[in-house]
């Protein structure tokens, strides 16, 4: 945002220099990223003198062309010029042999002597454009007899130049969106930190009155919700011009490019005040009535820059008596509606509108104007009639207009200013020292908010309608800080924190062990946006619930609305941003939460998700032909992971529900620690994943569940050997891995160290219909004895006879 120091003088006497301007907006919040030097004319006129034309006569070798004599008060030179008002007798600007001039996009050029078409030219007698005092460039610049001849030309106009800061504004500040706006800061913080003990020059507007009644206006607003506030008025015979020299500075200063004195008034308005205005030519409004609106979807639209836009049913139009679009309300005007040259009566506009509405449509139709962004952070509802008749008087003083009409003002539901209340210990306990309370009233009564109550240990205050983003007790201690000043807080040689020793399961540590496997494994950690976008509980892909989701009044973005519910779709939102720049090879994992509307009640669950698709990474294992990531890959990971935490006791069961093709989940200890599949085709193909996507959901906290603070335990290592078995065993194909190893375990006890399965083999010819081969491997140890043959081969017979029993397996 660019603040203009000119500008901001008019509001206030500031006698500081640039540097420290800056480093005082910096100190309260309004973080200048810089600030630079503007010329009001490129070059300041360096160079340039009032010269008299002594002779002019045709060039003999060209027709268009003069040969004049000039003096210029030190010499008499001989100059070409091409102008056709060009006469003897006649005071101009002359720019003489080394002068550096400028052409419109600023790139200097210098003047040279030289030759034209024969005959010598020894400077440039200038027009107004090519000097930068006007646009005219259709003769040379003839200047009044008051000129001096020889006299520097800087000396009849203002060359002065501006300082123009470039300030780094938050989206919470929409109370500094203009230069009153930072101006109420800067002052406030003049008068608490530099004795500065004036008060805000606001803009005059006593002067305002109607002059007649002449062009009545009638206005509806139909959807107050997206309007809160529409207000407006009447102005006759305009006569729409060049703006006056001052307006055009003001507005060049901070990079608007001056229009004519209707539009600028209100360019003007909007960076002065923060309000937004738009102008519309009273005699295209059709009935004379304005209808605040919205139109049916698909309606056309032709927008001030010849595009055809089709509308939204949520798209705020201002229609005139016909329900005609005539402006995307807050974003956009109409092709139709607009002053133009010809404009002799106008309808001024100034509203207020819901920032929810204004991003939504703003985003739409990919329309980002200064409007919309002061909008989208939420303007003063308060302003609109203050900023309307300061933009009123000014188009009447600056067109020859009458002010035509009352003030119409739509306001059934007025904001008022929000009571909040500021505990003193609080804001101490906060900073780590004690702020006077006196000091702390005279800060907040700085910034404008009036006090009405206070005790010893509060103070309540009514906080204006320009901070909306002052809400409750913390930001009121934030607005106290930023005048006072964060640099005034002292260093403290001591540290106090409000932690208690832990006793419980330390969480950190346990997700570093889980990150550092999977990156091992190769994964890279992401960390997605804790909200979603809403299109994805209305398209019904992830069969989300309304009543379930969680939604809130996100106006930076309103279609990113939705309180995430899982975070598969964070992860398929991921492998598609990157299968979409050709990389297909995909392993991601992530720690984070999932937010759902369950019996009443609000629950956040913590989850890791991981998440395997394509081909896995080469490596010496494999260094020709890496594996590629299926079902199995992905569930031997969680495996180990389990394996990681010391879970071994899990039961695994099947799982079907419309986000999988297939899917199991693990259990233990009755808690369902995650599940593990591949996800549906459908919804891959319809988030336009073209891989298939393998997913493991562990719930976090429930995994945390199972980890015990003195679970660790210190024992002698065992002084026998263990002895390693491997099986393999026929069953039938719905017994799984789980089952065996159930049976095993119930059946050996402290005498198993180790159950692993190593191999599934399938083949009907060999095995049998409906048969396949586990390979499992037994690692047995006992603590009191070394194992003889006998002892294991008596362990192994009863393993196969209770398998056989359980299970039905028997030994290939």
């Amino acid at each position: 945002m660019k603040i203009s120091l000119n500008w901001l003088q008019s509001y206030l006497d500031l006698q500081q220099d640039p540097d420290q301007i800056a480093e005082i907006l910096t100190e309260i919040g309004l973080e200048v990223e810089g600030y630079e030097e503007v010329e009001q004319i490129k070059g300041s006129l360096k160079n340039l003198v009032v010269g008299e034309v002594l002779t002019c006569g045709k060039h003999p070798n060209a027709d268009r062309l003069s040969v004049t004599t000039v003096n210029t008060g030190e010499e008499t030179i001989q100059i070409v010029c091409g102008a056709p008002n060009v006469a003897a007798g006649q005071k101009v600007i002359v720019a003489p042999v080394g002068t550096i001039l400028y052409d419109k996009e600023g790139k200097a050029w210098k003047i040279n002597k030289g030759k034209i078409r024969g005959e010598v030219s020894e400077g440039m007698i200038c027009a107004q454009d090519e000097i930068g005092l006007g646009d005219d460039h259709s003769g040379i610049m003839v200047l009044s007899g008051s000129f001096e001849v020889g006299e520097p030309v800087a000396n009849y106009f203002d060359t002065s130049s501006d300082i123009v800061f470039e300030i780094g504004l938050t989206p919470n500040r929409s109370d500094a969106t203009s230069h009153i706006g930072v101006a109420r800061d800067l002052i406030a913080a003049l008068q608490i930190n530099y004795q500065y003990d004036k008060a805000l020059k606001w803009p005059d507007t006593q002067a305002w009155a109607v002059d007649d009644h002449t062009l009545p206006i009638a206005v509806k607003v139909l959807e107050p919700e997206g309007c809160p506030r529409y207000a407006g008025v009447c102005i006759s015979k305009v006569v729409v011009q060049e703006s006056p020299e001052w307006l055009k500075k003001r507005l060049t200063s901070i990079g608007l490019r001056p229009i004519n004195n209707v539009v600028d008034v209100t360019n003007f308005v909007l960076h002065e005040f923060g309000q937004p205005l738009h102008a519309f030519d009273y005699d295209k409004i059709e009935k004379q009535a304005i209808n605040v609106r919205t139109l049916e979807s698909g309606t056309s639209f032709i927008s001030l820059d010849e595009q055809n836009r089709k509308l939204a049913a949520t798209d705020l139009i201002i229609c005139d008596g016909s329900d005609h679009g005539m402006c995307i309300g807050g974003v956009f005007g109409g092709l139709g509606s607009g002053v133009t040259a010809e404009t002799t009566d106008i309808f001024l506009e100034s509203a207020h509108f819901n920032a929810k509405w204004i991003r939504r449509t703003s985003e739409r139709h990919l329309l980002f104007t200064d409007a919309a962004k002061v909008f989208e952070k939420g303007s003063d509802p308060n302003i609109c009639v203050v900023a309307l008749k300061r933009a009123a008087l000014l188009i009447k003083e600056l067109t020859g207009g009458k002010i035509s009409s009352e003030i119409v003002d739509i306001y059934p539901y007025p904001i008022l200013p929000k009571e909040v209340t500021l505990e003193f210990k609080h804001l101490n306990r906060l900073i780590g020292t004690e702020i006077d309370p006196d000091q702390v009233e005279k800060i907040l009564q700085a910034m404008e908010m009036e006090v009405q109550r206070r005790s010893q240990d509060t103070i309540t205050v009514l906080v204006p309608t320009n901070k909306a983003d002052v809400t409750r007790e913390a930001d009121l201690i934030e607005e106290v800080l930023r005048i006072y000043g964060f640099n005034k807080i002292p260093d403290q040689d001591r540290m106090s924190f409000s932690i208690s020793a832990s006793t419980g399961v330390d969480a950190v540590r346990l997700r570093n062990l889980a990150s550092d496997y999977l990156v091992a494994q190769g994964f890279f950690e992401i960390m997605g946006l804790s909200m979603i976008d809403k299109k994805y509980v209305e398209n019904k892909v992830f069969h989300l619930k309304e009543d379930e989701m969680i939604r809130i009044n996100n106006t930076s973005n309103v279609q990113i609305e939705v309180m995430r519910p899982n975070l598969l779709i964070t992860a398929l939102e991921t492998m598609r941003y990157n299968q979409n720049r050709q990389t297909g090879d995909i392993r991601i994992f992530e720690f984070g939460k999932s937010y759902l509307h369950l019996d009443s009640d609000y629950q956040e669950t913590d989850h890791l998700a991981i998440s395997v698709s394509g081909w896995g990474q080469e490596s010496w294992l494999a260094p020709t032909f890496p594996m590629k990531y299926d079902f199995y890959a992905l569930k031997s990971m969680v495996l180990n992971i389990l394996n990681l935490f010391g879970v071994r006791n899990w039961k695994e069961v099947s799982v079907e529900d419309e986000y999988w093709d297939f899917a199991i989940e693990y259990t233990s200890e009755n808690r369902v620690l995650t599940k593990i599949g591949k996800i549906s085709s459908q919804i891959c193909e319809q988030m336009d994943i073209r891989n298939g996507v393998f997913f493991a959901d562990i719930f976090w906290s429930k995994l945390l569940e199972t980890q015990k603070v003195d679970q660790v335990q210190v024992r002698d290592l065992s002084k026998f050997p263990s002895v390693r078995r491997d099986l393999a065993l026929i069953v039938e194909e719905e017994i799984s891995f789980a089952m065996i190893q159930k049976a095993v375990k119930s059946k050996l006890g402290a005498v198993l160290k180790e159950i692993n399965l190593f191999d599934v083999y399938r083949n009907n010819e060999s095995l049998g219909e409906g048969k396949k081969q586990y390979a499992i491997s037994l690692l047995l140890s006992d603590s009191t004895k070394t194992f003889s043959d006998k002892d294991v081969d008596g362990i192994m017979n009863g393993v196969l006879k209770e398998l056989e029993k359980s299970v039905g397996a028997r030994l290939r």
